[in-house]
């Protein structure tokens, strides 16, 4: 059952298994990069136990939202970013 169950997984996917081997390097062999970008928010809400308003947890994302997006762009301040978003 669990054999049949796992096959039918892999059939539905199958077009999807090997995509880095499609695009060599745009497309990485694992997810470890998306892991290490959620691991701080993982940390944050492990240490606090979680948020107890909503508008808090959705700040938190709205600032790792464009502190991120500052990172991907060269010669940017990351800082600078957040103070262009703040008066804007």
């Amino acid at each position: 059952e669990l054999t049949r169950a796992l096959q039918a997984k892999l059939r539905r996917a199958r077009d999807q298994l090997l995509t880095f081997v499609d695009w060599p390097g745009q497309v990485g062999a694992t997810n470890n990069a998306c892991e290490r970008d959620l691991r701080p928010a993982v940390i944050q809400r492990k240490v606090t136990n979680g948020y107890r308003a909503m508008w808090a947890a959705q700040g938190e994302a709205d600032v790792r939202t464009v502190v991120d997006t500052a990172r991907l762009a060269p010669n940017t301040s990351v800082f600078g970013t957040i103070l262009t978003t703040v008066t804007a």
